[in-house]
Formats: structure tokens, sequence, C-alpha cells
């Protein structure tokens, strides 16, 4: 669900004053995260290694209340839920963006992920919950190794969002560098600095997990 909320009567009162208008809003960070938990998890039950860092990212986002307020045009919209986007390859050889709502359990979880993924692969449709639910972007380019991105500010989209590439092996562990693109209206750096603090917390209690 998500309603409106009177921006002067919320904690970013004094944000939406100084950054909803800014000529840019969007703030960036990078961070390498130590990723080898997830590989070998991912490696051991079969599963997706993207599949498992967006359920990551749904988990170190859902305590964090900063993520379910997002300013949308002029407004400020208060979300009950969030969902993760992540981008498909479809079946013509183009892609679509495909939203699928975040759940606590990995299994459950992983089945919302194959089933949404390959029916917009398939049928080469987007997948938007936005209208009901607080989208965290996510983009993989995992062909690549790249040091970080940064993404646009297209004055339409302002929620957040990470990018990755392919991660990259030393010795016998794993890191992957993450940029994280947030509005500077819906948080502030120490927000985005626990998010990410929660993120790798996160990927490294995936060893505990049991699916």
């Amino acid at each position: 669900m998500a309603r409106e909320i009177d921006p002067q009567k919320s904690p970013r009162a004094e944000s939406y004053r100084l950054w909803m208008n800014a000529r840019n809003p969007m703030v960036t960070f990078f961070k390498t995260f130590d990723v080898t938990a997830l590989v070998r998890y991912g490696r051991k039950n079969h599963l997706k290694f993207n599949m498992l860092m967006v359920w990551c990212i749904g988990k170190a986002a859902k305590d964090i209340p900063e993520f379910y307020t997002l300013p949308v045009g002029n407004k400020l919209i208060q979300y009950d839920t969030i969902a993760v986007n992540t981008i498909v390859r479809n079946k013509a050889g183009g892609i679509n963006s495909c939203d699928i709502l975040f759940t606590d359990g990995l299994r459950a979880f992983n089945e919302r992920y194959l089933e949404s993924t390959s029916r917009s692969s398939d049928g080469c449709a987007d997948i938007d919950l936005s209208e009901d639910n607080m989208v965290i972007g996510t983009s993989a380019v995992t062909d690549t190794e790249i040091d970080g991105a940064v993404g646009m500010d297209s004055g339409i989209f302002n929620n957040p969002f990470l990018i990755w590439g392919k991660y990259r092996k030393r010795l016998f562990r794993y890191y992957l560098t993450v940029s994280f693109q947030f509005h500077h209206t819906q948080m502030d750096g120490a927000h985005a600095g626990r998010f990410l603090a929660n993120f790798q917390n996160e990927i490294n209690s995936i060893k505990n997990c049991r699916y």
C-alpha cells in the first residue's frame, strides 16, 4: 500500500526542503564487499548469485525506516512494503525490468524470483510493482569487471539503485564493488552507510541460513 504524507510532518522535513528541488539530489556511495559466503552458498545449494544478492539487499533495507519513504514527483510517498528490481535478458535479445516483492524467507523468495524473471523474459515484458511498493533498483553487468558505476538522475525515478559487475577472486576469497545511489530527500549518508553495513552482514550470515 502507498499513501502520500505531509513532508513537513515527517522526519524528512528538512531534507525535503533542502534537496527536493536540488539540481542533482542523487548521492552515490561505492563499497567493495566480500561476497565469498554468497558464492560458496550459491554453489552448494545450486542458487543463482544474483538472486542471493537481491535477497540480501532486501534483508539489509527492511529494518531501515527511510527505505519506506520515497519522493515521487513533488510528493513524499510512504510505503508498507519493499520490492527489489532486477534487469532480465529476454528471449528476443533485449532486456526488461522485473520487480520482485521482498519476503524474508529465502526459499519463498527464490521461487518468486525464478517465476517472475522467467515470466518477464519469456513475455518480453516489464513487471512493475512500484505502485504499491518502494522498489530498490539493481543492475548487474556480470560479463565485465568494473570498478564502479554512477546511475543517472532521470528526474523521474528517485528510487535507490545498486550497480555491480563481475566479482573478482583474490587468493581464496571473492570481492565485488557495488555502487549505491540514493535521493538525499529519502535518506542521509548515515542511513546509506547503515544499509551498506547491513548488506555485508547479511552476506556474511547467509552461511547460517537453512534452505
